[in-house]
C-alpha cells in the first residue's frame, strides 16, 4: 500500500465519495438538535459549564458555494461541528462543510467577524482532501493556539483495502489563523488501529492549550482499539500515546461514545462529553477533575455543550457553535452561551 500521507487523493476516487455523500441520510443525526443535551441540566452543580441558550446576534450565514479546487463539482448543504477562537478583535470560525447533513465528503471552512459582521475567507475550502487518506473527507475542525502559533486538528476518512472505512487523526498548523500547512498523520496505526477520533486538548477561555504536568495532554475518545489513551507532546505538535483510563460512566449506567471537549476553568478541568444513556439514546454529560490530576475523576452531572470544537468565552459567558438546528438547505450555524446562574 502507498504511503497515505504522501500519495495524492486521486480525482476518481474522490467523484465516487461525493457522488456517494450526495444520497446519505440518517434518521438518528437527522434530527439531533443542540437544545435536547444543552439547554437545561436536571442538576446544576456549581462546576459545571452550562445550561445555553442561542444567541441569535451571532448566527453565521454561508452564501453562495465555494470553487471546487478538487474539480469534481463539490457543493455543500449543511455547516456543523464548528470550532471558535478570538484573536484581537476578530472571531475565527472553523467549521465543518459536508454535501449532506452528518455524510463524508466533508471540507474544512473559515469565516471572521469583525465589526459585528462574518465574512467567509475567500480562500475556502481552507482544509480538503489532497491525501489517499483523505478521500472520503477532513472533517470536524480543532483548533488550539500554543506557544508559537496555532494548531488545527482534523478527521480524514478513508477507505482501507478490505472495504472498512479508517479515520485518522491529522494536523496542521498556522501563525495567522489564514494559511495552513498541513503535517500529516498524530497517532500512529499501531496506537490507532485505523480508526482514532477525539484529540480533546485541555482549553482554557481564550482557547490556549494548557500544559498539565509540564506537557500539553490529548484525549482520545473513540477507537485505538477500544482502549481508554492519551497523548502527551511538549509542543503541542509532536506526540506519543499511552493507555490512560479517565472517565467511568459506571454512575449514569451509560457507554461513551466521545469526548466533545476539555475546558480548564481556574484549577478546574472540566471533559463535556456525549454517551448513550440507560436507555440507549444520546446524551450528553461533564465529569470533573482537579487540574494536577487530569485523571482521577471527582464528580459527574447529566448534561452538556457537545461542543466539538471547544468551549471558550465571548463577551464573558462560556459560548460554542453548532449548526445541528439549521433548517433543510439553510447553512447556518447557532451560538450558544451560557444562562446565568
Amino acid at each position: 500500500m502507498n504511503d497515505l500521507h504522501t500519495a495524492s487523493a486521486e480525482h476518481d476516487a474522490l467523484l465516487a465519495s461525493y457522488r456517494e455523500a450526495l444520497a446519505h441520510t440518517n434518521a438518528l443525526t437527522d434530527r439531533i438538535s443542540t437544545d435536547q443535551f444543552s439547554a437545561q441540566y436536571p442538576e446544576r452543580p456549581t462546576w459545571a459549564i452550562g445550561p445555553f441558550h442561542r444567541d441569535d446576534e451571532l448566527t453565521f450565514r454561508l452564501e453562495g458555494q465555494w470553487d471546487d479546487p478538487t474539480g469534481i463539482g463539490w457543493t455543500s448543504d449543511s455547516i456543523f461541528n464548528p470550532t471558535v477562537i478570538e484573536r484581537g478583535d476578530e472571531l475565527h470560525l472553523f467549521y465543518r462543510a459536508s454535501p449532506r447533513k452528518e455524510s463524508t465528503a466533508s471540507r474544512i471552512g473559515h469565516a471572521v467577524r469583525q465589526r459585528g459582521a462574518w465574512r467567509d475567507s475567500p480562500a475556502n475550502p481552507v482544509i480538503y482532501p489532497t491525501l489517499a487518506n483523505e478521500t472520503l473527507g477532513c472533517e470536524d475542525p480543532k483548533i488550539y493556539a500554543l506557544d508559537d502559533g496555532y494548531v488545527l486538528f482534523y478527521n480524514a476518512i478513508w477507505r482501507r483495502d478490505d472495504g472498512s472505512v479508517a479515520v485518522d487523526i491529522m494536523s496542521a498548523v498556522s501563525d495567522d489563523l489564514e494559511h495552513w500547512k498541513k503535517r500529516g498523520l498524530v497517532v500512529p496505526y499501531d496506537v490507532s488501529e485505523y480508526w482514532a477520533k477525539g484529540a480533546v486538548l485541555p482549553r482554557d477561555a481564550k482557547g490556549r492549550a494548557v500544559r498539565i504536568g509540564g506537557d500539553y495532554l490529548m484525549f482520545l475518545s473513540e477507537g485505538c482499539g477500544g482502549r481508554p489513551t492519551i497523548g502527551r507532546s511538549a509542543d503541542g505538535l509532536d506526540w506519543r500515546f499511552e493507555t490512560q483510563p479517565y472517565l467511568d460512566l459506571t454512575p449514569l449506567a451509560g457507554s461513551l461514545f466521545e469526548v466533545a471537549c476539555a475546558v480548564v476553568d481556574d484549577d478546574r478541568l472540566v471533559l463535556d462529553f456525549f454517551y448513550a444513556d440507560e436507555h440507549g439514546d444520546f446524551a450528553a454529560a461533564q465529569a470533573l477533575y482537579r487540574l494536577d490530576e487530569p485523571f482521577t475523576q471527582l464528580e459527574l452531572n447529566r448534561g452538556g455543550s457537545l461542543a466539538w470544537g471547544g468551549l471558550q468565552k465571548i463577551g464573558g459567558r462560556w459560548s460554542f457553535a453548532q449548526g445541528w438546528d439549521a433548517p433543510k438547505d439553510a447553512r447556518e450555524l447557532y451560538f450558544y452561551q451560557e444562562v446565568d446562574a
